[in-house]
């Protein structure tokens, strides 16, 4: 073999070994690493594991969770709830509505109503005239903090997908849809509990449906 070809075999080669250092397996691997900064998946967009909740009235459908039909209303709310309960933490979800006057919200440090189908806590809301307000969830039955509603849809993306944050940290609540913060909340009433589950809520009233998908949460305290 003459120096070209010596030189040719040598980078032929060399080509091989990097194949050998990336095989596709260590690429699907990176796919499935744990997000940065402390987040973790809650909805591994496949199961329920994790969750309970009527399976008749949620289902999971390209890798969102979606609550309601747009064939057939609903009698009542109900809820898909985490198993596990949260303090201090910071979520982030995306979400979008689907239907005439369609109504959702995100649940936290709540809790499942003994023999009845609702849930009592606080709500991220979502819907109608209350996107980015914090309601209080069959407890006190009322807006604690209501979002700028024109601010919001200037960013505000309506029957597509948009993004929620929630942080709690002692007891200040603070919401953001698409990076524009909604609400800034400190709980006066020390009687509240503030630990709970997550729910996810599709609203009773007409055919509509409420996705949630990539949901991740960091816990910032103790979780149960």
């Amino acid at each position: 073999m003459n120096s070209t070809g010596r030189l040719i075999h040598g980078v032929l080669f060399g080509l091989g070994l990097l194949c050998v250092v990336v095989p596709q397996g260590a690429r699907a691997a990176e796919k499935d690493e744990k997000p940065a900064d402390g987040f973790v998946a809650i909805f591994d967009g496949k199961t329920f594991d994790g969750w309970e909740g009527d399976k008749a009235v949620f289902r999971i459908e390209e890798g969102a969770i979606v609550g309601g039909s747009m064939k057939k209303g609903l009698p009542r709310n109900e809820f898909l709830c985490t198993a596990k309960e949260y303090g201090d933490f910071e979520l982030r979800l995306k979400f979008k509505l689907l239907g005439k006057d369609a109504n959702g919200g995100i649940q936290f440090r709540s809790r499942r109503v003994p023999n009845n189908n609702e849930v009592s806590g606080y709500q991220a809301d979502l819907g109608q005239s209350y996107w980015g307000s914090l309601y209080d969830e069959s407890r006190r039955n009322k807006i604690v903090a209501k979002a700028d509603l024109e601010e919001l849809k200037k960013v505000l993306k309506m029957d597509d997908w948009n993004e929620y944050r929630i942080l709690c940290q002692g007891r200040r609540i603070q919401l953001w849809i698409n990076g524009h913060q909604t609400v800034d909340y400190t709980e006066a009433d020390e009687k509240l509990e503030q630990t709970g589950i997550i729910g996810l809520q599709i609203h009773g009233g007409p055919a509509s449906e409420a996705w949630y998908k990539e949901i991740m949460i960091k816990p910032l305290g103790a979780a149960k």
